[in-house]
C-alpha cells in the first residue's frame, strides 16, 4: 500500500443534539487539517471494536492512503456508543446519520464532501439515509441491500415468512446484548451493559406485528420515492446472495443515477468474498468516491449502468469457490427480451407461448412439508452448504417440468416471470418456483428461484383468501439470474408447495390443483452486451489475521426419524476464539439453531436459534447466552425469547420474551 501517510483515530467520541455519545473509529489521512479530505462514512450496529474489525482493516488503510478520512461509526446500543437500539432502520437511526454527516462535513479536516457506504444493514441505511438528502452527503456504496423492505429483505418475501427473520432477530438479540469495552468506555461499562440487557427490544415482536406490506416497511424502503433519490449510487450485489434483485431494481427505478455490478458472490464484500472471481472492489470504490467527493473527471460516470458476472453451468459443491462464467456489460439497462416456454402435451418445457384454448391439463400437487432441505440459507457468509446444493432432493417432492438438451448455449439476464393457473381448497397456499440447470450428469443446480403466498397474488397490501376450487391465474416473478445453460443441458421448472426450512408453512396443507396448459414461463434474454474484463484484487488475502485462540467450527445436517416422520434441519456455527492483536481483546460468537417438522402438520413446525456470546481479555471475562424460538398454531404465531448475562462465572442478568401474534394470511 502506497500514497498518503495516514494515522488510525481508535475512537473518537461524537455527541449528538441529545447528549448521546457515539463511538467512532477513523482512519484519517496526515495533514488532513491543512489539506483537508473527503470522507467515507459507514453507520452500524456490528460493533467497530471487534465485529467488522477485520473488514474495516482491509478497506479504510487503503481509503485513507488515498486520501480519503474513513469513518466507522457504532450506532446507540451497539459497541461503545451510548444508549440502547430502538429497532431496525428507524426514523431516530436515520436522523442520528444526517446529523453525523453534517458533523463530518464541518471538521477541520474535512473538504465538506461526504459519502456514505455500507453492507447489509450498511448498505441499506446508506440508501435510506441519501433519500433524505442530507447536504453534504454526494454518493453513496451500496453492498447487498433492498429497496424494498418488505420483499426483499430477511422478513416476508411475497407474503411468504421466511425463517431467516427468526435468525436474525436471534442473531441481534445476541449482537446487541453484548457488552462495551472497558478498555474504551472505562468504568461505566457495566452500567452501560446492564441498560442495553435491560431495554433492548426483541425485533421479531415487532417485525410480526406487520406481515403485511404498511407503513412500516415502506419506511426506509426507498422504492417508494425513487424519484427523491438525490446521489449517484453504485449498487453491488452477488449470486450467491438473496439480496440479488437490488441492482437490477436500483437501475430500473433510480435510471442514470444508478450503477450496478452483480457478481458471483454470496454476503461479503467483493474483495474478499466467494465463490471466486473476486473484484478490484478498493480501485472501484476510489474512483467512484475521487469523482464525486473530489470532483475528478475520471469518467466513472460514463461507465456501463450495467455490469454483471454470467454464470455458466456452476455445480452445486460443499464448499464453492470459483463459479465458471464472463462478465458482460450493458451501456445502458433496459428491460429484457423475454423467452418465453409452455408445456407441450407430453409434458415438455417448450419454446412459445401457451395454446390459446388449449384443454386443461390439470396436475395436482402437494410437496412433502420437508421439500426444500438442499436450499440452503437465504442470505449467506461461506460457499458452503449455506448455498443451493443439488437439487435433485427437493425435486423428488416437485412437480418437474424440463425442456430437452439445449442446442445450444442460452444466455439470461433478469427476472424470469411464471403465469400459471391454480386452484387449492384452502383460504392460501405457497407456491415455490425454482429455475434448475440440469447437467448432462443429472447433477441439478439451483439458478433462481421465486415464492408466493397466493393470498399475495394481488399485492402485499391487502391480501384476499382464494376462491376455494377456482382456478385463479397467478404471476410470480422471481429472484434475478445471470445465467448460461450450456448446450447438452435442460432447462428445469420446478414447482413445490413447500420450501421448508427457508419458507414456513402455512396452518393447512391443501396442496394445489395447477393446469399446465395455462403455465407461461418467461425467462429474461441475456441480449446486447460486451464481455468485458473486471479487475480482480491484487492482494488475494486482504483481511487482516488475528490470533486464533481456539478454531473455528461449522456444521450443517439433516436428520429423518422415518419412525415417526419427523424431519429435522441443523445448523451449528463457532468463530472460534480470536484475539485482536492491537487491543487485547478476543471473542467469540456460536450459533446452535434446529427447525423441525413433522410430515402431514404444518402445525408442528418449530425453529429455535440460541446464542452464545463470550468477550474476555486478561482479567476480564463476559457472556451472553440468548435463545428465541417461533411455533405456531391454527391462528397464532407463537414466539419467545431469553437472555442470561455473566460476568465470569456470576449471571448478573435474566430476561424473558414471550409472545402470541395473530396470524394475518400467513
Amino acid at each position: 500500500m502506497t500514497g498518503r501517510t495516514f494515522t488510525v483515530i481508535e475512537n473518537e467520541w461524537i455527541t449528538l443534539a441529545d447528549g448521546t455519545r457515539l463511538a467512532a473509529r477513523i482512519w484519517m489521512p496526515d495533514d488532513a487539517d491543512n489539506d483537508p479530505v473527503p470522507a467515507v462514512f459507514e453507520f452500524l450496529p456490528y460493533r467497530k471494536r471487534d465485529g467488522t474489525s477485520p473488514r474495516d482493516e482491509s478497506t479504510y488503510p487503503v481509503f485513507a492512503a488515498a486520501g480519503i478520512a474513513g469513518v466507522r461509526v457504532d450506532i446507540r446500543g451497539s459497541g461503545e456508543s451510548d444508549g440502547v437500539i430502538d429497532g431496525e432502520y428507524t426514523p431516530l437511526e436515520l436522523a442520528n446519520a444526517c446529523e453525523l454527516i453534517a458533523w463530518i462535513a464541518v471538521q477541520k479536516w474535512s473538504n465538506g464532501n461526504v459519502g456514505m457506504m455500507g453492507i447489509s444493514w450498511g448498505g441499506f441505511n446508506c440508501l435510506q439515509v441519501a433519500a433524505l438528502k442530507p447536504p453534504a452527503l454526494k454518493a453513496v456504496i451500496s453492498i447487498a441491500s433492498t429497496v424494498d423492505r418488505y420483499n426483499d429483505d430477511i422478513h416476508y418475501k411475497n407474503g411468504c415468512h421466511l425463517s431467516a427473520q427468526l435468525s436474525w432477530a436471534a442473531t441481534m438479540l445476541a449482537y446487541q446484548s453484548r457488552s462495551p469495552d472497558p478498555a474504551i468506555v472505562g468504568d461505566t461499562w457495566r452500567q452501560m451493559w446492564l441498560e442495553r440487557l435491560a431495554l433492548e427490544p426483541f425485533f421479531l415482536e415487532e417485525w410480526l406485528q406487520h406481515q403485511r406490506r404498511d407503513a412500516f416497511w415502506k419506511h426506509g424502503s426507498i422504492c417508494e420515492t425513487f424519484d427523491d433519490f438525490p446521489v449517484p449510487a453504485l449498487v453491488i450485489a452477488g449470486w450467491a446472495d438473496g439480496y440479488r434483485n437490488t441492482p437490477v431494481k436500483a437501475v430500473e427505478g433510480l435510471g442514470a443515477r444508478a450503477k450496478a455490478l452483480i457478481g458471483p458472490w454470496i454476503h461479503k464484500y467483493p474483495h474478499f468474498a466467494w465463490p471466486k472471481p473476486r473484484m478490484d472492489f478498493h480501485a472501484e470504490a476510489i474512483a467512484w468516491w475521487n469523482r464525486w467527493l473530489r470532483g475528478e473527471e475520471n469518467g466513472v460516470e460514463n461507465g456501463p449502468q450495467m455490469r454483471a458476472y454470467i454464470q455458466d453451468g456452476a455445480k452445486p459443491s460443499t464448499w464453492r469457490a470459483q463459479d465458471p462464467g464472463f462478465w458482460i456489460a450493458k451501456p445502458e439497462w433496459t428491460k429484457p427480451e423475454m423467452e418465453c416456454f409452455y408445456v407441450e402435451q407430453y409434458g415438455e418445457l417448450t419454446p412459445g407461448m401457451p395454446i390459446a384454448g388449449a384443454k386443461d391439463h390439470d396436475r395436482y400437487l402437494r410437496s412433502p412439508l420437508d421439500t426444500g432441505v438442499m436450499a440452503g440459507e437465504w442470505f449467506t457468509l461461506k460457499p458452503d452448504a449455506e448455498m443451493a446444493l443439488d437439487q435433485r432432493a427437493d425435486d423428488a417432492g416437485s412437480l418437474v417440468l424440463e425442456t430437452a438438451p439445449l442446442r445450444e448455449a442460452q444466455d439470461y439476464l433478469g427476472q424470469p416471470v411464471l403465469d400459471i393457473e391454480v386452484a387449492c381448497d384452502a383460504d392460501w397456499a405457497n407456491l415455490c418456483a425454482r429455475i434448475v440447470d440440469v447437467h448432462p450428469d443429472g447433477t441439478a443446480t439451483r439458478v433462481t428461484f421465486g415464492v408466493l403466498n397466493l393470498a399475495h397474488r394481488g399485492g402485499n397490501a391487502e391480501p384476499q383468501p382464494m376462491q376455494h376450487g377456482v382456478k385463479t391465474r397467478v404471476r410470480l416473478v422471481l429472484d434475478a439470474m445471470g445465467y448460461r445453460f450450456r448446450a447438452g443441458h435442460r432447462i428445469r421448472l420446478s414447482l413445490s408447495t413447500a420450501y421448508w426450512p427457508m419458507i414456513l408453512p402455512p396452518p393447512f396443507d391443501p396442496g394445489l390443483t395447477i393446469d399446465l396448459a395455462s403455465l407461461g414461463l418467461a425467462l429474461p434474454k441475456l441480449g446486447r452486451h460486451e464481455v468485458i474484463a473486471v479487475p480482480e484484487p491484487a492482494n488475494p488475502d486482504p483481511l487482516p489475521k488475528y490470533r486464533e485462540l481456539a478454531p473455528a467450527e461449522t456444521a450443517r445436517g439433516v436428520e429423518r426419524d422415518l419412525t415417526n416422520g419427523l424431519t429435522e434441519y441443523s445448523i451449528y456455527e463457532d468463530t472460534g476464539l480470536c484475539e485482536h492483536p492491537g487491543t487485547g481483546l478476543a471473542t467469540r460468537q456460536l450459533r446452535d439453531e434446529t427447525w423441525s417438522i413433522a410430515g402431514g402438520d404444518p402445525l408442528s413446525m418449530t425453529g429455535t436459534a440460541t446464542w452464545t456470546c463470550d468477550m474476555q481479555r486478561e482479567g476480564w471475562f463476559v457472556r451472553t447466552l440468548s435463545t428465541a424460538t417461533i411455533s405456531c398454531t391454527a391462528t397464532d404465531w407463537l414466539v419467545c425469547a431469553h437472555v442470561r448475562a455473566f460476568e465470569g462465572e456470576t449471571q448478573i442478568f435474566e430476561k424473558h420474551f414471550e409472545k402470541a401474534v395473530p396470524r394475518d394470511f400467513m
